[in-house]
């Protein structure tokens, strides 16, 4: 949904996971799985990972380039 290593296709609708902070990217996960956040996907997909898949998710896309 995101695009191929997180660059979102232009126009896609989604946001860019390339580059992105690593603590926003937790804040935001945190957020779905909490419902905090309403998604229509998101907050049952963030259910199905640890706190530590999570943060290797948030570490790969901060590096990825924007």
């Amino acid at each position: 949904c995101h695009g191929t290593d997180g660059h979102s296709a232009a126009g896609g609708g989604m946001s860019a996971l390339a580059g992105m902070p690593r603590a926003y990217f937790l804040e935001q996960l945190a957020a779905f799985r909490s419902g905090a956040r309403p998604a229509t996907i998101m907050h049952q997909l963030v259910r199905g990972y640890t706190d530590e898949q999570l943060a290797r998710l948030a570490e790969f896309f901060e590096r990825q380039p924007k």
